[in-house]
């Protein structure tokens, strides 16, 4: 009788023993993924630089403007227990073109002392800096209005490889308060220029899909280019510049196809020609 008294205490510690360690088994797994949760979350907020709080009664909101700064809106856990302060605040990066004098001179000192790839990488820098420079000219010079519509300041983008002349891109918008819009881009860009001078050399017009013109040559103050139409984006109008230069106009709910060139007559083309260097 007394054995059998001391078998059933064995088992039942030995049955309070497993059950304590199967909750302490649970305790543990618990834990530890909470703790893979936390460093799957901090992972996510190293990479995609925003934190995931799946908590949060306030949803927060990240965006960018066309000067290149984050908007970044707040987030706010129910635990409060991440104390990370949100930017909401900084000036961006402040767009600086390359010094040419200055470069020309470190690319003939690199060069004196047999360092090419600093020689290189200054005169790099240089043809960067004159590109930009003619760039931001050509930009200066366009009407501040073209066909009725305002220019859009905060649109202006002049941009280079400052590889062999052939990066460069100047960029303008002008609209309205309605729907009306032109955007006009100038560029070296030897695939644009590519398609042109295929539709240029091919002469005559596009074959017609449902009785639609799809586009044809035309001419802007003298100057060959194509005209194309599509019901969902509107016109748009390629002006090749010499060799390897172009300007493409975008018209959204442009009226007619007159009006889209008129509006485009309203850019100095010769002037452009002249400050690319184009013949």
């Amino acid at each position: 009788m007394k054995a059998k008294l001391i078998l059933v205490a064995a088992a039942t510690i030995l049955l309070s023993y497993t059950g304590h360690a199967q909750v302490g088994n649970r305790l543990k797994n618990k834990v530890a993924g909470k703790g893979e949760q936390k460093a799957g979350e901090a992972i996510d907020n190293l990479f995609s630089g925003k934190k995931k709080n799946q908590n949060s009664g306030t949803n927060g909101t990240n965006g960018g403007n066309a000067n290149g700064q984050s908007n970044t809106g707040s987030s706010s856990g129910s635990n409060g227990s991440n104390n990370n302060p949100s930017n909401n605040s900084g000036g961006g990066l402040i767009s600086t073109p390359p010094d040419v004098k200055q470069n020309l001179v470190d690319a003939e000192t690199a060069y004196k002392k047999s360092s090419y790839g600093e020689a290189r990488y200054a005169v790099q820098q240089a043809m960067l800096g004159v590109e930009l420079e003619i760039g931001n000219n050509i930009l200066k010079s366009l009407p501040e209005s073209l066909g009725g519509l305002k220019k859009q300041v905060d649109a202006d983008q002049v941009t280079s490889t400052g590889y062999g002349w052939a990066g460069l891109t100047i960029h303008r918008e002008y609209n309205d308060t309605k729907d009306k819009e032109i955007r006009v881009t100038i560029a070296n860009n030897s695939a644009w220029m590519a398609g042109v001078n295929a539709y240029l050399t091919n002469g005559g017009y596009a074959q017609q899909t449902n009785g639609q013109q799809n586009w044809k040559q035309t001419k802007v103050k003298g100057n060959r280019a194509i005209i194309e139409y599509d019901e969902s984006s509107g016109y748009k109008l390629s002006v090749p510049l010499g060799q390897s230069s172009l300007i493409v106009y975008e018209g959204v709910n442009i009226a007619s196809e007159g009006d889209m060139i008129k509006a485009a007559e309203g850019l100095d083309i010769d002037g452009i020609k002249k400050q690319l260097g184009e013949q």
